[in-house]
């Protein structure tokens, strides 16, 4: 019986990252296959049923969906080269400026751009990634640093910190934190992320646990 326990971890430490790929994969190539899946079905079976012999292996769930997968992947890549160009700017000025004006919706977008945004830019006198004392000062939690601001009676300078959660971190919590609060790191939002996501399994060999020890490095 310890036999076949230990051959049963094994074969679950052996199989289980392999899991964990796999159901992000499907996950992002579903969401990516819903987008176009309405327009590629209807397409594919006519084309299936016109010529069976020739089309008739398009019918199927797995050619359907690669399809709409690779559609997707073709129309984001043409709204991007859209959006750099001048009239695609304006259109995209236009769109927000509509969204701008419809109630709840405008909330959702704007603050969504605007994380994306910030995401992308210096956040100011801080490192983009830290580590905060959370949930208590024993502990840390890695967090992204979406802006600065001041405390409106003291002046003092103050942090918005994103605290992503494991191992999805679109769900996470927002703190407000003085910046001499912060443990500053030179780790980039991939690393933060590759290090939440993977349940801090995929990081450096050392961290700045300790404030003083935080580096200077801005990221």
């Amino acid at each position: 019986m310890r036999i076949l326990r230990n051959y049963f971890i094994t074969g679950l430490l052996t199989i289980l990252p392999i899991w964990l790929v796999w159901v992000v994969f499907s996950f992002v190539f579903g969401l990516l296959s819903d987008i176009s899946q309405p327009w590629v079905e209807p397409i594919l079976r006519i084309l299936a049923a016109s010529r069976p012999m020739a089309f008739g292996w398009v019918d199927t769930p797995v050619v359907m969906t690669a399809v709409a997968t690779a559609g997707t992947v073709a129309l984001l890549i043409g709204i991007g080269a859209f959006v750099r160009r001048v009239v695609g700017q304006r259109s995209l000025a236009w769109f927000e400026g509509l969204v701008a004006r419809i109630p709840l919706v405008n909330t959702v977008y704007g603050s969504t751009r605007k994380l994306l945004d910030l995401l992308q830019t210096k956040p100011g006198t801080t490192q983009r990634v830290v580590l905060i004392d959370f949930p208590h000062d024993k502990m840390k939690s890695v967090g992204l640093v979406t802006r600065t601001l001041r405390d409106e009676k003291t002046g003092r300078e103050l942090a918005a910190v994103y605290v992503p959660t494991t191992p999805n971190p679109t769900s996470g919590y927002l703190e407000l934190v003085p910046v001499e609060y912060l443990t500053p790191t030179d780790w980039s939002v991939d690393e933060a992320m590759a290090f939440i996501i993977s349940g801090g399994a995929v990081s450096r060999e050392r961290v700045p646990f300790d404030r003083n020890s935080g580096s200077s490095v801005e990221t």
